[in-house]
């Protein structure tokens, strides 16, 4: 993992000299959260996944726009020196990963993208965004049901900290409360360079944007937003054959 001075932190998986691949995670995430599908189901990828800013340990000062993560992620692009480099991108990620120019990245895997938030649902999501909670572990294992103990556990160390007399991942309110309004806004059409995966278990992904997909190829899941979390193996597969194509 690293970090300089008002850049986003990086964490890094996999040999140095393999083929770069960005992983560009969701709201309330962090780019460690990558290590488990690029180190077991991504061989030969060197994994290359920015906390964004507002989350992990990456800087949190404003502005939280699309426009200012898009930035963000260009930065981190100039300074490991990719050229145009495959995207892989969860939920929030995905979003960002649509509004990138598509000159500056590859082929792009959206995993459950937030193409389809419901205002009134990102209302709800923003005004929660500073809760806390007596018990991480539970908090976790409830929203990755499917995930293991031991996976359950490295999340919280890795992620969790203590504020006031309760317990939240590590991120920014007003940083993800304003991400939940970004995800509002409307979303670029991808390209026939992008697959969708889609989790039948979550309502992030409507039909418009599969409408308006176009060229794209899409695959559906029968499992929680989180993906490559729920279904690491096929998540894994999926990239590593479209990558390939």
């Amino acid at each position: 993992m690293r970090g300089m001075a008002d850049a986003l932190t990086v964490h890094e998986f996999g040999p140095p000299d393999a083929q770069p691949l960005l992983a560009l995670h969701g709201v309330t995430g962090h780019g460690g959260r990558f290590r488990g599908l690029a180190e077991r189901h991504l061989p030969g990828h060197r994994v290359i996944a920015p906390d964004l800013r507002g989350h992990g340990h990456s800087p949190a000062l404003p502005p939280w726009t699309l426009e200012q993560h898009v930035e963000d992620v260009l930065a981190v692009i100039d300074a490991f020196g990719l050229d145009a480099p495959p995207v892989v991108a969860h939920s929030f990620g995905g979003l960002i990963a649509l509004h990138l120019p598509r000159h500056r990245v590859g082929k792009v895997v959206l995993l459950d993208p937030a193409v389809s938030v419901r205002p009134e649902d990102a209302l709800a999501y923003a005004e929660n965004a500073a809760a806390t909670v007596s018990d991480p572990v539970a908090a976790q294992s409830g929203d990755w049901p499917a995930a293991s103990d031991e996976v359950v556990a490295e999340e919280v160390a890795a992620h969790w900290q203590r504020v006031g007399d309760g317990w939240r991942p590590r991120y920014c309110p007003p940083a993800v409360a304003t991400a939940w309004s970004e995800m509002c806004r409307p979303v670029p059409a991808p390209t026939g360079d992008t697959l969708v995966v889609r989790a039948l278990r979550a309502p992030y992904v409507g039909p418009e944007f599969l409408d308006s997909a176009g060229p794209a190829t899409v695959v559906d899941l029968d499992c929680g937003h989180v993906v490559y979390v729920d279904a690491p193996e096929r998540v894994g597969a999926l990239v590593t054959d479209f990558l390939r194509g």
